[in-house]
Order: structure tokens, then sequence, then C-alpha cells
């Protein structure tokens, strides 16, 4: 069948607002793709090239980021928290593996959710959901909840200041090898887990020095003091997808520039529906979440659609089956694409399958069963002698208190209300998502 970036909408769609404005949805929309595009197709590219390297065993996927970015929490320090929280997994992960890795932020564009029903209701009020900052707005209000399409323009600004911010950090010396103390953030700096961070630290800096002493330093090699962080956003409204959906000169490939790469949910994965016919249509690397209702051969399906010439690096499959799941679900479907030889790059979720209500009402993580579906998910790869490519989290580098457990840390129930500042779903906070970084330098290969 014949692709356009706009074939999508002759398709059955899920998870979509309705906009009762349809002359201000087409003007935004013909505004969008008049815009500038936020990436470029060679870094999209690049990062393809890094993917196929980690489903090969030769780096690890470092994905993590907001659960839902949002507009009135925007600011720089937030986002420096995070990329310096990325820094210091990097350099955990990298020292213990001997791995590159690959930093893929959920940033820069994660503005809608998916959510399990179309109207929620308080105090007998039934209203629309909220479906992210990009749709409508979080307060519980009429007019609050109504889809505004002039917030993808909004959605576009502030990704492209968040792009920017991460460049400046990436490329001016943030990112340097010889500051590598100094990526260790305030909260977390006089905890168990910082004092083992700040021994690492050290043995950074007598690398630097012998290597200094051979003459390799920061100021003659770019690699010890710039890195890259690409990013990525599930692609759940497709009306701004296509709208930053740009003709590469080079390749006359489509590539979705809105991020280097994009996903689809697990609730949006219906092979005859809109999600899969825009995805397998752009040249970006894309993921998938694969959760327990995936069976193999919709599965096997599912991968000949988007990745049809059976590409390394083109596609990611992002394992969310929850502790108590993966282990009965996830090694016959590994084992079927392992026996088909299939290129696909897995990584594991521990985050989605895990969610709970705690007893004083708040949506909440258990850092153990976290732990849990990592450890299951590399021994089970182990096993199977495949690769666990990588992880994708949702976390923050603020001190948040959303996911409870962790020895660094240790958030009760009762203690969930003191920061609890999601705008969905929980997550790890600096301590807990370090506390993970160090747990996989022990487990991965």
């Amino acid at each position: 069948m014949s692709w356009t970036p706009g074939s999508w909408r002759t398709f059955p769609i899920k998870q979509q607002p309705t906009y009762t404005d349809q002359e201000a949805l087409k003007a935004v929309e013909k505004e969008l793709s008049s815009y500038p595009p936020l990436i470029f197709a060679g870094e999209a590219r690049n990062l393809k090239e890094k993917l196929a390297a980690a489903g090969r065993g030769e780096a690890f996927l470092l994905q993590g980021g907001d659960c839902a970015e949002s507009f009135s929490d925007f600011n720089a320090q937030s986002i420096k928290n995070l990329f310096k929280l990325m820094l210091q997994m990097n350099m955990v992960l990298m020292y213990s593996t001997g791995k590159p890795v690959v930093k893929v932020g959920r940033i820069a564009g994660q503005f809608a959710k998916p959510r399990s029903a179309d109207f929620e209701e308080i105090d007998g009020v039934k209203l629309p959901s909220y479906r992210g900052d990009i749709i409508n707005s979080i307060e519980f209000s009429e007019e609050a909840r109504i889809p505004k399409p002039e917030n993808m323009i909004k959605a576009y600004n502030q990704s492209a200041a968040t792009l920017n911010l991460l460049r400046a950090f990436s490329r001016g010396g943030m990112a340097d090898l010889k500051k590598v103390h100094q990526w260790n953030l305030d909260f977390i700096k006089d905890n168990p887990l910082g004092q083992k961070y700040h021994e690492l630290s050290d043995k950074i800096d007598s690398a630097m020095k012998f290597m200094s002493a051979c003459g390799l330093t920061s100021d003659n090699m770019p690699q010890l003091q710039q890195t890259t962080v690409y990013t990525s956003h599930e692609a759940l409204l497709l009306n701004y997808e296509e709208a930053l959906t740009r003709l590469d000169s080079e390749t006359g490939e489509y590539y979705d520039c809105s991020a280097h790469m994009l996903w689809i949910g697990d609730r949006t994965r219906d092979l005859n529906e809109a999600h899969i016919e825009y995805f397998r249509g752009i040249a970006n690397p894309i993921g998938c979440k694969v959760g327990p209702s995936m069976g193999e051969d919709e599965l096997i399906a599912l991968i000949d659609a988007l990745n049809p010439k059976n590409e390394e690096g083109r596609l990611n499959l992002i394992v969310r089956m929850g502790a108590d799941k993966i282990g009965e679900y996830f090694p016959k479907l590994l084992k079927r694409v392992r026996d088909e030889k299939r290129n696909v790059v897995w990584s594991c979720d521990p985050m989605h399958g895990n969610v709970e209500k705690s007893s004083t009402g708040f949506k909440t993580r258990d850092f153990a069963n976290i732990l849990s579906e990592v450890e299951q998910f590399f021994a089970i790869h182990k096993e199977m002698g495949t690769v666990g490519a990588g992880i994708h989290l949702e976390m923050t580098g603020n001190d948040v208190t959303e996911c409870t457990g962790s020895t660094s840390c240790a958030i009760t129930e009762e203690g969930l209300a003191s920061r609890y500042h999601t705008q969905c779903d929980p997550r790890l906070n600096a301590s807990q998502a370090l506390e993970l970084a160090f747990m996989l330098s022990d487990t991965i290969e």
C-alpha cells in the first residue's frame, strides 16, 4: 500500500482527542508544518546505528525521563537535573561494562498520554480525562479539559527550548569528564549512594590523570568533554507528528522531525489501525511497547509491518510486563523472535507493568518490583543466549517522592505525599534511578 504522512487518517484510531473546532485544528497543523524541524535526519540515522550496536550487545541503551512533560513546571533546573542524572547513570554503566551508553531522553516532546478511560469522575462530577498538556489541562474543570489545538504550538516551542538547552549542556562543557564530581546532585551527595558515586568519580579522576600524562586531555579529545543525548517520546497525537514530518533531501525518506526516536504504546499497537500505519512510513528508529497481552504471531506480524527489511537498529521492542508476569509471558515471545531471526533491539520498561494504588490513595510503584522485573529481563536473555540491550525508565533528576522503597531513600506509603509532583504516573527520583544503575552494573555483561 502507498504511504504518505497523512495516510493514517483513513484508519481507525484510539486514544485521540475530539477537537470541537476543526478549522482551528487545521490552522495549527498548517502553521506547524511550516516550522523548522526539531531534529534533522542525520541525527536520527546516527541513533539508528548506535541502537544497532546495542542490539548486538556492543553498547547499552539508557532511555529515561518524565512520564509527561508539563507546561507549568517547565524550567532550566529540571532539565539540568535530568541531564546530570543521565550523565551519572552513564558513568556507572560505562565504567562497569566497558561499553558505550546510548542516552535517549523521554524529553522535548513527551506531552501526550494514553488513558485507561475517556472520562474521570470526582465527587459526582464527570469530565473528559486529562490527556497531557499538548491536548488539555490537568485542572479538573470543564474549560480546562477541552482539547485545544493551539497547545501543539506551545509543545513545539517548549520542545525547541529544551533541545537548545540539552545541546548547550552536551557541547558547552558540562559533560566534560573533568567535572564528573559536579554531576552528583546536591540532595544525594551525603547519603550512602552519593558516597558510592563519589568513590567511582575518584577512580575516573585517576584514569583522567593517567590519560593526561599520556597527552590525552579534554582539550585535544572532544570525546572527553562532549556527549550526545537523543530525544524520544510516545508519538500518540498523530496530528502533531504529521505536521513535523519532513522529506529528507539526502535519502528521499520521510522522517518525523519532532524527535530522534518515537514509540508506539501498548494501547495503540493494533496492526490495522492508524499508529502502525504512520510508523511504518517514517525512517526514524522506532519503538513499540510489548505487554503481557501480546501474542507470538501478533508480535512477528508487528515486527514485519514496522521493520520489513529486517534492519538492525530500526525497531526497539520495549518489554513492559510487570514483575509478576514477565517470567510467564516474555520467554516464549523472545524465543519466537530469536528462532525466526528478526533483528530487534530489546529493552526493559519495568515501570508500566508495576503500577499500584497505595493505601494513602496515591498511584505508586514499588522499587522492589521494578528491580525484580529488570533482573528477570536480563536473566531470561542470558538463558536464551540473546541480548538485553537496555532500559526504559520514567524518572526525574528532582527529589520527588512517587515510588516507594529503595535503600537509598526508603520512601514509605505515608511519605508519598511529601513531594508527589508527577503529571500522570509515578517516577523514580534521582537516588532511586542511580541505585538502579549500580544494580544494573552488577547484572549486565
